[in-house]
């Protein structure tokens, strides 16, 4: 049995509006779109996935990620064109919270990999890529 992708992530945030800012021009230069938009909670679905931030319990406000820990390491999302990643690159310089942790780079993971790697207010990594045709993904 084949699976069709991943359907949505949901990262918990310290803070949803302080992560909104973040997390709301990015998705929206994704072209995904809001599904759900509370205090406690945003959802947006585009791109065949969909992208979640909640809030931590009551008591936890004060943790930061740590990709170490067991759990999440990072987010990889894929673009499209290879020209997308200096795109975001560029408008990740100017977005409220991110912190770009590398700029746009080749990596041998793949032939053509192409990537930049962003982090959340949280510290939550967020990887954008782009790898000619399918890479290593044959389906």
């Amino acid at each position: 049995m084949q699976l069709n992708g991943v359907a949505h992530i949901q990262l918990t945030v310290t803070d949803v509006a302080r992560s909104k800012s973040f997390y709301a021009p990015l998705l929206e230069l994704f072209e995904m779109k809001v599904l759900i938009d509370t205090d406690t909670y945003y959802y947006c679905i585009g791109s065949r996935t969909g992208i979640a931030i909640s809030q931590v319990d009551e008591g936890k406000e004060g943790d930061r990620f740590d990709q170490r820990r067991v759990g999440l390491h990072h987010v990889c999302l894929r673009a499209r064109e290879r020209e997308h990643i200096d795109e975001i690159h560029a408008f990740a310089k100017e977005l409220p919270g991110a912190t770009v942790v590398r700029a746009p780079q080749e990596d041998g993971y793949a032939p053509g990999y192409y990537s930049l790697l962003l982090e959340d207010p949280d510290g939550i990594r967020i990887e954008v890529n782009h790898v000619p045709g399918r890479g290593h993904l044959k389906s």
